[in-house]
């Protein structure tokens, strides 16, 4: 485990390092703020991240995808999809200066009455709030907050956030990158209901690498398994097994632009059954092929 876990956050900015947790699906919560520079190789963690840059935009690639990073913008995304920062444009005389917050994932879903918001995101979703709902002077106070290591300005800071994206629901979102799957309205749900799909995404995501059927995913809330997963699929928008793929296509795409873990190995270590299998998923989902992948960030490397 430990093995992995390096593998995992070998290339990941150190700044960043300190908030990882001991597993592959959550971290600590925290902030920080620095001068970002261009990351050499994608990476994922436990987070829901949200950042503001200034004196600079920027350019992400995220899942295979290039994403138009604004500046002053409160950005949020899950951290979970592989993403990469891979230009700065700096837009003014001063260095750009890049703070980051990192929400653990079940802090995160078990934050009230923002569920479309939870479900967008972690079906690949990466938003952009209005500007004028939050500023990068706004965005500093929090972190003023946070390195004061007050429990009292620590929650207000958290609640304040919350109501922040609760906000952000009224108004028309700025949608970088689109979620792969719709969200309906949900608005039946509880958060006992919120808190059941969490505890499920916390067990697919740290046992994605082993086979996983419904039942062991239904089991960890303690539900029948047809209204667990029922359950998962209204919240999550997306079957359990297609869930449990996608994640596995996720990891694997990683340990592919990471290492040169032999394909048959990675396709292994990501939970799928056969390597047939996991070439179909893999082409399905991206339009090529496992080494097709690899070598397409193997010439970026070398360039």
């Amino acid at each position: 485990m430990k093995k992995q876990r390096r593998s995992l956050t070998r290339d990941a900015p150190a700044h960043e390092r300190r908030f990882y947790g001991t597993t592959n699906a959550f971290g600590r919560f925290g902030m920080r703020t620095f001068h970002p520079v261009v990351m050499k190789q994608p990476h994922w963690h436990g987070h829901v991240e949200a950042n503001i840059i200034s004196g600079a935009t920027m350019t992400y690639e995220v899942d295979n995808k290039t994403v138009e990073i604004p500046e002053n913008r409160f950005v949020i995304f899950w951290a979970g999809v592989p993403h990469q920062l891979t230009a700065i444009h700096q837009t003014g005389p001063d260095k750009p200066t890049l703070t980051n917050l990192y929400i653990p994932v079940d802090t995160f879903l078990f934050l009230p009455h923002i569920s479309r918001l939870q479900i967008e995101l972690l079906s690949g979703a990466l938003v952009a709030l209005p500007e004028e709902l939050c500023s990068n002077d706004k965005f500093l106070g929090w972190y003023r907050d946070y390195r004061s290591h007050d429990f009292e300005r620590l929650e207000i800071m958290k609640m304040e956030l919350n109501a922040l994206l609760r906000r952000a629901l009224t108004c028309e979102l700025t949608y970088l990158r689109e979620p792969i799957t719709e969200p309906g309205s949900n608005r039946d749900l509880t958060s006992a209901h919120i808190g059941h799909v969490v505890e499920m995404v916390r067990f697919i995501l740290e046992n994605v690498n082993r086979p996983i059927t419904n039942a062991d995913v239904a089991a960890v809330t303690g539900l029948h398994e047809n209204y667990a997963t029922t359950l998962f699929s209204k919240i999550m928008r997306i079957p359990v097994k297609r869930f449990i793929i996608r994640m596995r296509l996720l990891r694997a795409r990683a340990q592919l632009i990471e290492s040169a873990t032999a394909i048959s190995v990675v396709a292994e270590n990501s939970g799928f059954s056969s390597i047939s299998q996991f070439y179909d998923h893999f082409k399905s989902a991206y339009g090529m092929s496992p080494h097709a992948m690899r070598r397409r960030y193997a010439e970026k490397v070398l360039r």
